[in-house]
């Protein structure tokens, strides 16, 4: 993933062209997202249209393939796991990761 650099002043998560594909289906297709600090947001849309995938992207439980993540304006891997601290999520159906 690359660590490009862009303005996220006020905001907690920012995407921009981020990419997961699943041998030939993108699962996500270039999401550029703004979510400002202090906000709650939610994914809707029908089965299969890449809402897991992209908080699993978020909360670093998948890696892209492509794109920019940036946690509380710093840039973040999906390695990276010092911010995620600060950051809630909650899939519908639970699951723990080492």
């Amino acid at each position: 993933m690359a660590e490009d650099t862009f303005p996220t002043e006020g905001l907690a998560v920012a995407t921009r062209g981020l990419v997961k594909r699943f041998g030939s289906r993108a699962a996500v297709a270039g999401l550029d997202l703004n979510v400002p600090r202090g906000m709650v947001y939610g994914f809707l849309g029908p089965n299969g249209s890449g809402k897991t995938t992209t908080l699993r992207l978020l909360v670093g439980m998948a890696r892209p393939d492509a794109g920019s993540i940036q946690l509380l304006g710093e840039p973040y891997t999906w390695r990276d796991r010092r911010r995620l601290f600060r950051v809630g999520s909650l899939i519908e159906q639970p699951s723990f990761y080492p």
